[in-house]
């Protein structure tokens, strides 16, 4: 019997970069679709519903006649001004699947694909323009919010690079040694952003939680943790060969939460085995297995969702089933999201799956950051530029032939 060799599902097998990047594009994609449909008076639930179809019919392109897993990483949510967690509603729940977006509120849209377990994750923040292809430029303590989002978000990224990683050299650079740098602590990240946070007046949302990656989970074994409440911490640091999903949350207010009357839609399967009793939590687990393997989702992404709501109260008392609950801002403020999915490799960081970078020139806010160490840090690149490099090294062999040719025509000329 020919034993079939185990497969390297590591970075260190170009198929899992190819697979990370094609879920990304998709990703990508669903996300600048779901952005143009965030209108006034547009229907949350109907937008939800629109983003998971066009997540389906977009990895159902890819990999085809091919045996691998592919769907969505996560279903398509739409959290409007202080609610925090991703949220999507049933349309089982009248009054909650009635519910629209308002002009002028700040909306976070979060989705992702996965092909073959390896998933993408994005969010992104915006401000709910009047009709699709109109924007909002907001000013005020809106801008500041924005403003020290982005800036948030940016900073983070860099400090998650591992220490001296760009400072060493490349293949076309030769052998450098890297700078004797200590790796940044979670406990120095959390005050670099805070800083940040406070110079806009905003807080950061507590417990803000980025995750390493991997084959078929999106909460692996490190963590970093932003604004970390009593008991809870980060654990590890980014490394080299790792995929990340990298979170920053902001608000208006305190930056603390509390929990919210509507119903939790989302759930994830654990690793919990348990007895189930009912037949609608036996169909539900059974489904949402076959359909969803481990990554989160919605109820009402299932066949029968009257059914699945029944099921999933045994589902999650039995704990086989995730809940996610829907939490807000305690003081009703307006609160922002970003996640990004990165890649760290030799040369630096990669946004594999990432929320359109924001023009800070477009919003006028009368606070800026002037901490030099922060400046100095956001100044930074979060990668090495490779292309230029090679380029050059192209340049300067040309250069070097054009100058030998030249000469073999002089000296034959003299003879």
């Amino acid at each position: 019997m020919t034993e079939v060799p185990d497969v390297d599902h590591s970075l260190n097998n170009p198929d899992t970069l190819t697979k990370y990047k094609t879920a990304a594009q998709i990703s990508q994609k669903v996300l600048q679709a779901v952005t143009s449909w965030c209108t006034e008076g547009a229907q949350i639930l109907s937008i939800c519903e629109r983003g998971d179809q066009l997540l389906e019919e977009e990895t159902g392109k890819v990999y085809k006649g091919k045996k691998v897993t592919k769907g969505n990483a996560h279903p398509t949510t739409v959290s409007p001004s202080s609610i925090v967690t991703p949220y999507t509603p049933l349309a089982t729940d009248a009054e909650e699947a009635s519910t629209v977006l308002k002009k002028s509120e700040v909306v976070k849209i979060q989705l992702g694909a996965q092909i073959d377990g390896f998933g993408t994750i994005v969010c992104d923040t915006l401000v709910v323009p009047a009709a699709e292809g109109e924007s909002q430029t907001p000013s005020g303590r809106l801008a500041d919010l924005l403003l020290a989002t982005h800036y948030a978000n940016e900073l983070l990224l860099r400090l998650l690079l591992p220490a001296g990683l760009l400072n060493a050299g490349g293949e076309e650079e030769g052998p450098k040694t890297p700078a004797e740098k200590p790796a940044v602590k979670q406990s120095r990240i959390n005050a670099l952003v805070h800083k940040v946070a406070e110079t806009y007046g905003c807080s950061i949302v507590e417990n803000t939680t980025s995750w390493i990656f991997d084959r078929n989970e999106i909460e692996g074994k490190k963590k970093i943790v932003l604004a970390p409440t009593e008991g809870v911490k980060g654990e590890g640091l980014p490394d080299v060969g790792e995929v990340w999903g990298v979170e920053v949350a902001l608000s208006l207010g305190s930056g603390k939460v509390k929990p919210l009357d509507h119903r939790p839609t989302l759930h994830r399967r654990t690793a919990t085995t348990y007895g189930l009793k009912r037949p609608s939590s036996r169909q539900l687990l059974s489904e949402a297995v076959k359909k969803f393997g481990t990554f989160p989702f919605s109820l009402r992404q299932l066949d029968d969702e009257r059914g699945a709501k029944m099921g999933a109260l045994e589902c999650v008392r039995g704990n086989v089933l995730r809940q996610y609950d829907v939490v807000g801002d305690k003081d009703g403020e307006p609160v922002t999201r970003l996640f990004s999915t990165v890649v760290i490799t030799k040369n630096g960081i990669t946004r594999l799956s990432a929320p359109p970078l924001l023009d800070p020139a477009k919003y006028a806010s009368e606070k800026k950051i002037e901490d030099e160490e922060i400046l100095k840090i956001l100044q930074q690149p979060i990668a090495r530029s490779t292309g230029a490099k090679k380029n050059k090294k192209k340049k300067k062999a040309a250069a070097k032939k054009e100058a030998a040719e030249s000469g073999d025509g002089e000296s034959s000329g003299e003879e």
